[in-house]
């Protein structure tokens, strides 16, 4: 073959990566500019594609009252993204014959009603163990800003009662990954933050990872903040015994690209533990967690993902893995305004070439099949509550103890939010009472109106 030709054939394809890197470097800019301005709070995102970084920047601002820029060395509270950690420190302890999934928690904790049901690790890791979450309860919420020991915890989840069968439902539950953390105590006799520095943060290099800690300095560390009436607020602080395992790890985002990183090579657990980790368990009523162990089965667009979200009282996180195109997005924000989810899914669907239509949602056309008994409160197979209302022709969506959402129509009674992928469906059932559809991508579940 002509050597000249040879030459010109790797020039061109290095021409179209560097055009396909400038093109999606672009794209990123732009999501990332509109949602995070240099006046406000801010951000720090990181895109890797077959194990190289190919996107790193910081928007925004990391501590308003100071004026500091962000940085893409600034440290955040990762919220529920440590139950990744969490999970693969009980894996660990598997392996090395220590404990067995399938272990019973009265095997740890032998005077936990149960209720007569048997409550696996499998359960804990899965969120399937019909244990209720802590953070929902009016007590915890009454006690959020007051230590509590361990002891004070376990009281507090031993009153909570069952809300079903083990293996029957998934039900996201912080009590679930606060008890697989003192698990881990237990067995290695180290304190959870110990055994977590020690046996991962240091194997895999995260030399900028660390916990809550009210009292502490943390070098670099980004101001968690709220916003009421579009005002910015100094949020409060979680305390790192509230947090605890289910919680209460801070990280950058080049240190969480070596976490994923160290997962997929395998260099924690072996690739027998993390199927499981990656399982999508399926439940006794026969549908499906999409939730492995520390980990949510989802997709883009078609393409499978296996992520998490995390949130604390002044952070968000997201982290989005997509293991057929070993593309990882990590956006980290100092605010619980951000539409964190919202924009890092269309930056890994950007990635992977499949992104999302940016079709303007109608803000005043309803539908003329929408009837005004949709207008309620609805009821989920999870617990969980929606309330619907309309306000000025406008209508709102709110969740218990959370603030109303604007809720904009899409033709045919179905809702979508501003910024978010969530969608919302009314329809009439076989009795003509009013259900709800909700569906964010793979997840769907149905509530009834109550009220």
């Amino acid at each position: 073959m002509n050597k000249k030709f040879i030459i010109s054939l790797i020039l061109s394809i290095g021409t179209i990566s560097i055009t396909l890197s400038q093109s999606l470097e672009r794209q990123f800019d732009q999501l990332l500019n509109q949602e995070f301005p240099s006046s406000g709070t801010g951000a720090s995102a990181l895109v890797i594609v077959d194990g190289e970084i190919i996107y790193h920047k910081a928007f925004g601002k990391a501590n308003l009252e100071l004026n500091v820029d962000m940085s893409t060395n600034n440290i955040f509270e990762i919220g529920s993204n440590t139950k990744q950690f969490t999970a693969v420190a009980i894996m660990m302890l598997a392996e090395q014959g220590k404990l067995n999934l399938n272990d019973t928690i009265t095997k740890y904790f032998n005077d936990y009603p149960t209720h007569g049901h048997t409550i696996k690790l499998h359960h804990l890791l899965s969120h399937t163990s019909g244990l209720a979450s802590f953070t929902s309860s009016d007590e915890w919420y009454e006690n959020r800003n007051n230590e509590m020991t361990q002891e004070e915890f376990m009281n507090l989840f031993k009153k909570t009662p069952m809300l079903f069968a083990p293996g029957e439902k998934y039900y996201y539950s912080n009590t679930g990954y606060f008890l697989l953390g003192m698990i881990i105590e237990k067995i290695s006799e180290k304190p959870y933050n110990d055994y977590i520095d020690e046996n991962i943060f240091k194997k895999v290099g995260m030399k900028n990872s660390t916990f809550m800690n009210k009292h502490k300095i943390i070098k670099n560390r980004a101001m968690g903040h709220d916003k009421i009436k579009d005002k910015f607020i100094k949020s409060d602080e979680m305390l790192d015994s509230h947090a605890y395992s289910a919680g209460a790890i801070l990280s950058t985002t080049y240190d969480l690209y070596l976490w994923n990183r160290a997962i997929v090579q395998n260099k924690l657990i072996s690739k027998e533990s993390k199927k499981l980790a990656f399982t999508n368990y399926e439940t006794s009523n026969g549908k499906y967690a999409n939730y492995g162990y520390g980990w949510a089965i989802n997709e883009i667009n078609g393409t499978s993902t296996i992520e998490h979200s995390g949130g604390t009282f002044g952070s968000l996180s997201n982290l989005i893995y997509l293991p057929e195109n070993d593309v990882f997005v990590v956006l980290l924000s100092n605010c619980v305004c951000s539409s964190t989810d919202f924009i890092s899914t269309k930056m890994a669907a950007i990635a992977i070439n499949k992104p999302y239509d940016n079709s303007k949602i109608n803000k005043t056309k309803i539908s003329s099949g929408f009837k005004e008994e949709f207008v309620g409160t609805y009821k989920f197979d999870n617990g969980s509550t929606r309330v619907i209302t309309k306000e000025n022709n406008q209508f709102f969506s709110q969740l218990t103890n959370r603030d109303k959402t604007e809720i904009y129509p899409s033709g045919n009674n179905t809702f979508y939010y501003e910024k978010n992928l969530i969608k919302l469906t009314f329809k009439m059932d076989e009795s003509n009472n009013p259900i709800l559809l909700y569906k964010n991508r793979i997840y769907e579940m149905l509530g009834k109106k109550v009220e």
